[in-house]
């Protein structure tokens, strides 16, 4: 048998430039996947952050009390445009704060809850406090967690704007308005205000009890 050097040394040529094709393409999938992995865990970390931005304001929120939780809003509002101030208080009939603009009033309701639910009830309450006065405005009715499913059904049809703790955060990032400290400071002794959870619920309590028995309503 003869062999051809010449066509032996084309035959391997050939076979290398195959190969290294081969190669090629090898190497460019697995950089496509790489990459594509890196893009993956940027998108998955910015993701986290901002949930966990989110979840720290919207407790920022939780932790005020019900009285500067309703000057926030109002400071809220008043930043998206409108006249606004607050009624709150006993004798307040269900109204907050009360928020005009282009000549037309809108009546907000608060609700600073943490592990509650707005019930129908409130809502509906809120709607008949509002409904006399409602003259081409609406009600917005604005908690730091989540309404029942009843309580979004009555108010389906009805000039009453449902803001949940999602749609807060949507507003409180339109607005651009600063997040307010929250109460961790015992106004009794100086001390420190730790999350606590009795007989009637969750509340804010001094952390040098018994020493010091302050406690707030969440």
């Amino acid at each position: 048998m003869e062999f051809n050097l010449g066509d032996i040394l084309i035959q391997t040529l050939k076979s290398f430039w195959q190969f290294k094709g081969l190669y090629l393409m090898a190497g460019g999938v697995l950089l496509l996947a790489l990459t594509f992995r890196i893009l993956t865990d940027l998108l998955d970390r910015k993701s986290k952050i901002k949930w966990f931005l989110g979840k720290k304001n919207i407790q920022d929120l939780q932790y005020l009390t019900p009285t500067k939780f309703e000057n926030y809003i109002e400071e809220l509002f008043r930043s998206l445009g409108y006249k606004t101030k607050t009624v709150g208080g006993r004798g307040d009939g269900g109204i907050d704060v009360e928020a005009e603009k282009d000549g037309i009033v809108h009546y907000i309701q608060c609700k600073k809850f943490i592990t509650r639910q707005v019930p129908v009830g409130a809502v509906r309450d809120f709607y008949g406090a509002i409904a006399d006065k409602i003259d081409g405005g609406k009600g917005y009715f604005i908690t730091t967690n989540v309404f029942t499913l009843d309580a979004e059904k009555f108010a389906e049809g009805k000039p009453i704007e449902l803001v949940d703790r999602f749609r807060l955060m949507e507003y409180v990032k339109l607005a651009n308005v600063e997040m307010p400290v929250a109460d961790t400071v015992c106004p009794k002794c100086g001390g420190q205000l730790v999350e606590r959870k009795g007989k009637y619920g969750r509340f804010m309590g001094c952390s040098t009890y018994p020493k010091c028995d302050y406690t707030s309503n969440l």
